[in-house]
């Protein structure tokens, strides 16, 4: 009674009463407060055990069809799920090339998986052409069987470190970015590292030269002078954005014109104190290099561009997940947001990202020790439904673990999100000592 005589009182001003019912949508949508994650988030081992690994996972959700979902971990693991990511078969990848970690899974719009890793044609870390690509392997069939794959960065004498791929909805071009190194851990001063670039407009079948895109190079020590963490994404209308982490900054680069060329002058999106490597009790080595990603939903926030990373402004107890934000293709950012939203003095590190292209939802999966005072390790899921502006922090591991710093954990994880299924991807120590991949089976309404 109350509301009909509400709506009309305001039908007497058409312009109040469009303000009043844009105001209503915008209270639905806005703030993560209408997003549900059930009670229960059931854990899911992939795999586990071996003499190296598995560890530095990642994953992908094939938007053709969601069911399909596949997951790599080094040196050479392939996993496939056909229903969702509930059960899992394992493989190991071949290649003439060598197949030597970093595994990247990408799905593009046509039903296709590729897996980007490094190379090692000479299958020894002592031979001369050990890291001298990036390989990429293309499977038609949801990850059963992989192609022998293509390469791109083959610039001897130089080697080939730290790639990520990106996909364009819109024709499905690959793109994918990297560290090149004269020579890998150098200590000679006239040794340098930059980033590269390449992409594939027939699938994966062939890939254009690489070209250098950073404005500075660094080190090759692999480590806060050197240049590394180069994460692409792609625009509404095929722009490409890229962000590395070098000196104490996060550094961004852009091309409009399908990575032909890029601005003269790389733009500093933040400072990153102490730098991208930093310690944490129990891990052999950890970074908090960036991760780039673009809004291509039709939400309110469509073309956005966000770079999430972690780094000990706040000391080296206080290890944080950051957020910045762009609304104009990368000339001016926001201030960088804290994404974990616990007190401050404990540690949350090794964070991804990824957006729910349907819906414009923001997804991060880190670890977090908030509830312990000792090296205990939590999972944790965030995620922004206002662009970045508020976080939900949900713990979505059923339990702790504790890691060993004598055991190489990886350099990151994982996380890929489709039409509100989201599929986090991380790695754990068992009691006994060994390593093991895990999913956790996140359906947001």
């Amino acid at each position: 009674m109350k509301l009909n005589f509400l709506f009309r009182a305001l039908a007497k001003s058409s312009i109040t009463f469009a303000l009043f019912f844009l105001l209503l949508t915008c209270q639905r949508q806005a703030g993560p407060s209408h997003l549900e994650l059930p009670a229960e988030v059931p854990n899911i081992l992939i795999g586990q055990g071996g003499f190296v690994g598995p560890c530095e996972p990642s994953i992908a959700i094939s938007p053709a069809n969601p069911d399909r979902v596949v997951a790599g971990a080094i040196l050479d693991r392939v996993y496939y799920s056909e229903d969702g990511g509930k059960a899992w078969e394992p493989g190991r990848l071949r290649s003439p090339y060598g197949v030597y970690g970093d595994p990247v899974i990408q799905a593009d719009y046509a039903g296709n998986f590729f897996y980007a890793h490094l190379s090692n044609p000479g299958g020894s870390s002592f031979s001369k052409d050990w890291l001298d690509r990036i390989v990429i392997q293309r499977s038609v069939d949801g990850g059963k069987t992989w192609n022998e794959g293509a390469f791109t960065g083959l610039r001897p004498p130089h080697d080939q470190d730290k790639h990520w791929l990106a996909v364009d909805p819109r024709n499905n071009h690959l793109y994918v970015t990297w560290t090149e190194f004269d020579k890998y851990e150098s200590r000679d001063p006239g040794d340098h590292s930059r980033i590269l670039f390449s992409r594939s407009t027939d699938g994966g079948i062939n890939w254009s030269e690489a070209v250098a895109i950073s404005q500075f190079e660094g080190d090759c020590l692999d480590g806060d002078q050197t240049t590394e963490g180069a994460v692409p994404a792609v625009g509404p209308n095929g722009e490409l954005y890229v962000a590395w982490a070098y000196d104490e900054k996060i550094y961004f680069d852009r091309s409009l014109d399908g990575g032909k060329t890029w601005l003269a002058e790389d733009i500093v999106i933040a400072a990153q104190p102490g730098g991208w490597t930093f310690d944490i009790p129990g891990i052999f080595r950890c970074n908090g290099m960036p991760i780039t990603a673009t809004d291509l939903s039709e939400g309110p926030n469509k073309g956005a561009i966000y770079v999430n990373w972690s780094d000990q402004r706040n000391g080296a107890d206080d290890t944080d997940i950051w957020l910045a934000s762009s609304s104009d293709g990368g000339q001016s950012w926001s201030d960088p947001v804290r994404v974990n939203d616990d007190p401050p003095g404990k540690q949350q590190f090794f964070t991804w990202m990824d957006i729910d292209q349907t819906t414009g939802i923001l997804y991060f999966v880190f670890y977090d020790r908030r509830a312990y005072n000792d090296e205990r390790t939590d999972v944790y899921l965030a995620w922004s439904a206002d662009g970045g502006r508020s976080f939900t922090n949900r713990r979505i591991s059923e339990k702790p673990f504790i890691p060993s710093a004598g055991v190489f954990f990886g350099d990151y994880n994982d996380i890929s999100a489709h039409a509100g299924r989201v599929r986090p991807i991380w790695t754990r120590m068992e009691e006994g000592g060994g390593l093991s991949v895990w999913t956790a089976l996140v359906e947001m309404r």
